[in-house]
């Protein structure tokens, strides 16, 4: 029998390791010696974190990082394959959402591979919670186009969308076009439209606030290089 795939979330901010492992996940690691991840130097610190009792130098880790992808898979399944329990870990969050660990995880359904995911932080959910808008309703859409007219189109679209359906609308962007991105929304967004702004979400200096477009319209805040998950809805 082959063994059993287990997703392990990892902090999403420094310092949030308090906030992030639960009991089970510490004994589910102290469990594993193998696991693929995305950046070794960090899996380390995370597994060191979550109270890792192995030594490291028993680990094997295998790198699925940027320049990995897009290779075989197969070798990624050797321990599995063989019977062995092995844990799957993203840079931040919870690996398979909006992350390029679905790759591995599709993979280990065509194998008949169990699948596990353990309870973690989730920078989607946790801002959907706390944005009270819509959690009956939504969808993610990653990055949004960066083409200014297109972008604008697209924000339109979403307004729409969420009107039509009473839909939560869930977009990001990279930390340094956050400013960039904000300026748009506010600029084609419609006045009544609620946004909502999730920053350092489980960070030490994390804010989350949701206000009509109109009130953002006269604050100036800064996003730049922060961590941030944008929400939409127009009832």
């Amino acid at each position: 029998m082959p063994g059993t795939l287990f997703l392990i979330p990892v902090p999403l901010a420094e310092n949030a390791a308090h906030k992030s492992f639960t009991p089970f996940l510490s004994a589910t690691v102290n469990g594993l010696k193998t696991y693929i991840v995305e950046n070794e130097k960090t899996a380390r610190k995370f597994l060191k974190e979550a109270g890792l009792l192995r030594p490291q130098s028993e680990l094997v880790l295998h790198d699925y990082g940027k320049h990995r992808r897009g290779q075989a898979l197969a070798p990624y399944f050797k321990e599995l394959m063989a019977g062995e329990d092995v844990g799957l870990m993203s840079e931040a969050g919870c690996p398979g959402v909006a992350d390029p660990g679905a790759e591995l995880v599709a993979e280990a359904h065509r194998r008949g591979i169990q699948v596990v995911p353990l309870v973690g932080p989730n920078s989607m959910i946790q801002a959907l919670m706390a944005s009270g808008m819509s959690g009956q309703s939504f969808t993610f859409h990653g990055y949004l186009p960066i083409d200014k007219t297109d972008r604008a189109r697209r924000i339109k679209e979403l307004e729409q969308l969420s009107s039509r359906y009473r839909q939560t609308q869930l977009f990001m962007e990279a930390p340094f076009r956050n400013n960039a991105l904000l300026d748009d929304v506010l600029k084609n967004g419609q006045a009544q439209t609620l946004l909502c702004i999730a920053c350092n979400i489980n960070g030490e200096e994390e804010w989350i606030k949701t206000k009509r477009i109109a009130d953002w319209r006269k604050e100036k805040i800064d996003l730049h290089k922060k961590p941030v998950l944008f929400l939409l809805y127009r009832a």
